[in-house]
């Protein structure tokens, strides 16, 4: 990579830590850092399709409680340089820094540990200052949290660039076929998880049925992404619409329950 790639990517790997407590551009979402990670290095096709099988990957991540989600600004960032390093932009390739993807995730939670504990002092710093009224003192602390938050993926970012492009590509071509071919398996099998995941929480009986259209019309190779997506706002409107006549019974209803329909009921609410 030349200098100014490697200034950018460290760039985009410091807005992801951001991002990943900040929620506001998601730019620690893979299918954005991946994509900007492959834009910015020359390669950003292979970025998209990357950051879009992470992404699948990523649907079924959650902090629920106390349980702390693997690190999904980490996994994207590094999987994207591994990749770019290893100079193998092809299927197999992209599917072995998918699955190598999954355990820099987990061990991102190292990491997230270490700034979180931390940031409980620095919380404790912030509530001294505001009994004395420093508010400087309490911007300062917050600016500093998000410091070691951007600093989290950068960091690490930086090591990776800083590994010779020769030894990740001697490591990765070192690979016995069984292996590569199992990890390439492994990975498409934890974005149908990822995805089960997700389908899991939302599916209920009256959104199955939208579930078997999509699949459907997946299937239909001349339908474009854009096409798919103006279908599925379209079905959802036309739902939506209906779940509102439905609710209102003809006007005979007089605002009352839907008769099991539980999306009108929401509506009706709102």
């Amino acid at each position: 990579m030349s200098t100014i790639a490697i200034i950018l990517v460290v760039i985009i790997a410091f807005f992801a830590g951001l991002e990943g407590i900040l929620d506001q551009f998601q730019i620690h979402q893979p299918l954005v850092s991946a994509t900007l990670i492959g834009l910015v290095t020359g390669h950003l096709t292979a970025g998209i399709i990357l950051g879009g099988t992470l992404q699948m990957i990523a649907l079924g991540w959650a902090n629920i409680g106390a349980a702390v989600a693997p690190d999904v600004a980490l996994a994207s960032v590094a999987s994207s340089i591994i990749m770019v390093k290893g100079g193998d932009f092809s299927g197999t390739g992209i599917s072995v820094a998918v699955a190598t993807a999954i355990p820099l995730a987990v061990a991102g939670l190292f990491l997230t540990m270490v700034v979180r504990t931390i940031a409980v002092g620095l919380t404790h710093g912030a509530d001294a200052a505001a009994k004395e009224g420093k508010f400087r003192t309490i911007e300062s602390l917050h600016l500093f949290g998000l410091l070691l938050q951007g600093l989290r993926i950068a960091i690490p970012a930086a090591i990776l660039i800083a590994v010779p492009a020769a030894a990740v590509k001697s490591a990765l071509t070192s690979m016995p076929e069984w292996l590569t071919g199992g990890m390439a398996i492994g990975g498409g099998m934890v974005v149908a998880v990822g995805y089960a995941l997700v389908i899991n929480m939302m599916a209920t009986r009256e959104v199955w049925p939208f579930f078997a259209i999509g699949f459907a019309l997946a299937a239909v190779s001349q339908l474009t992404l854009i096409a798919l997506g103006a279908i599925g706002v379209a079905i959802a409107l036309i739902y939506i619409n209906l779940s509102k006549m439905g609710g209102n019974g003809g006007g005979s209803n007089g605002g009352g329950s839907n008769g099991g329909d539980p999306v009108g009921d929401i509506l009706n609410e709102y």
